[in-house]
C-alpha cells in the first residue's frame, strides 16, 4: 500500500507501483490505519505519532538517541521500532546507513565548497585553487564511511586534505588507499583544535551507532577559526559533533557563529532523492521483505544483525546505545 504521489519527487509514476502490484491510496493516513508494517525514510514526524498503533512495526532511521520525544511518544503508542541506521552486517558495519553516509559525505564537500564561495558567507576559496594560489585546506574528523567519501570528492576537487580519527588501523588503511593525496593524523583533542584553527572547510562525519554524537570540536576551538570558514556537521542527525551546531533544514541551510559559517541540514541525502532512493530501497529490501514474510520474532530470531535493528518493543526502549544515552541525559 502506497501513498498517492509517493514517487512524484524522483520520477517515478502511480502507475509504476500499480503495475508492481501495490495499492494506491489518497492519503497518508490510510496507509498508517491499514498497515501492518511501516516503511519509510524520515523518522515519524510528530503529527503522525498517534497515527501509529500497537503492534504495528516501524521500519525506517529513527536516530532516537538525539530524539528523546520520538522515541517516547513510538514507545507509548506500543509499536515495534525497528531502525535503519542501527542494522548491522557480519563484518560489524552498518548496511543500511552506509549508502544514505556514503551520499552524505559526498555532498558535504559540494556543500562546503559552496559556503566558501563569498556570496554564501565563506572566506570566498576556490576549493582546488588555480595555478600560483594555494588549495583550500579541508579537515575531515572521522574517516569512517562519510569520511572517506568527503575525502575522495575532496582530493577529486584538488583540495589539501586532512582526515583525523582515533583508529590507528583505519589509518593505516587509508594511508595506504590514498597515499600522498592525504595527510593522515591521529585524533586528539589538541590535534582536533590545532588544525581545524587553520583549516578552510571542516566536515564532522564522527559516527557512534545508534548513540549521540560526541562534541569533539568545542565551542572555543570554533572561535579560534579564521572568519569564513566553513563547517558541515555530518552528524547533526546524531546530535551532531560540534558543540555550536544546531539542526537546519535545506530552506535555511546555513548560520554563523564567531564568523564561522555552519552547514547543519539534517537528512542530507534528500537533496539528490532519485539517487538517494534507489541506494536505500537496494540495501533495504532484503530486509523488508523478511520482516514481512517472517514477521519479526521469526526473522529476528534467524538473523541477529537485524534484531540489533530493533530499537523500542512493547513500550520499552530496547538498543542499550539509545537507552545509554538517554540515561546520561537524565543524569
Amino acid at each position: 500500500m502506497v501513498e498517492s504521489g509517493l514517487g512524484a519527487g524522483i520520477g517515478i509514476a502511480e502507475s509504476a507501483y500499480r503495475e508492481a502490484g501495490a495499492l494506491v491510496v489518497d492519503s497518508h493516513e490510510e496507509v498508517f490505519a491499514h498497515a501492518d508494517m511501516i516503511v519509510k525514510v524520515k523518522e515519524p514526524q510528530a503529527e503522525e505519532y498517534l497515527l501509529l498503533r500497537e503492534g504495528q512495526v516501524l521500519f525506517t532511521y529513527l536516530h532516537l538517541a538525539a530524539d528523546k520525544p520520538q522515541a517516547e511518544a513510538l514507545a507509548r503508542q506500543g509499536v515495534t521500532a525497528v531502525a535503519y541506521e542501527t542494522v548491522t552486517d557480519a563484518s560489524g558495519q552498518l548496511p543500511l546507513l552506509k549508502p544514505m553516509s556514503e551520499i552524505a559525505g559526498r555532498l558535504s564537500i559540494q556543500a562546503g565548497a559552496a559556503c566558501l564561495e563569498k556570496v554564501h558567507g565563506g572566506a570566498g576559496i576556490l576549493l582546488g585553487g588555480v595555478a600560483g594560489v594555494s588549495a583550500a585546506k579541508v579537515v575531515i574528523i572521522g574517516g569512517g564511511v562519510v569520511g572517506t567519501n568527503a575525502l575522495r570528492m575532496a582530493v577529486g576537487m584538488g583540495a589539501i586534505v586532512y582526515v583525523l580519527d582515533k583508529s590507528l588501523e583505519r589509518l593505516r588503511q587509508l594511508d595506504n588507499d590514498f597515499g600522498n593525496a592525504i595527510n593522515t593524523v591521529y585524533a586528539t583533542r589538541q590535534a582536533v583544535g590545532v588544525h581545524c584553527a587553520d583549516a578552510d572547510l571542516v566536515i564532522g562525519a564522527v559516527l557512534v551507532p545508534g548513540a549521540a554524537a560526541p562534541k569533539l570540536v568545542r565551542q572555543e576551538t570554533v572561535s579560534a577559526m579564521r572568519p569564513g570558514t566553513v563547517v558541515v556537521d555530518v552528524a547533526i542527525d546524531q546530535g551532531g559533533c560540534v558543540e555550536t551546531s544546531k539542526p537546519t533544514t535545506y530552506d535555511n541551510p546555513t548560520f554563523t557563529v564567531d564568523d564561522v559559517v555552519h552547514y547543519c541540514v539534517t537528512n542530507m541525502p534528500g537533496a539528490v532523492a532519485r539517487t538517494s532512493a534507489f541506494a536505500l530501497n537496494n540495501a533495504t529490501l532484503p530486509f523488508v521483505l523478511a520482516l514481512a514474510n517472517k514477521g519479526v520474532a521469526q526473522a529476528m530470531g534467524e538473523d541477529p544483525h537485524l534484531k540489533n535493528g530493533l530499537n523500542i518493543e512493547k513500550g520499552k526502549i530496547i538498543h542499550p546505545a539509545v537507552a545509554a544515552a538517554f540515561a546520561a541525559q537524565d543524569g
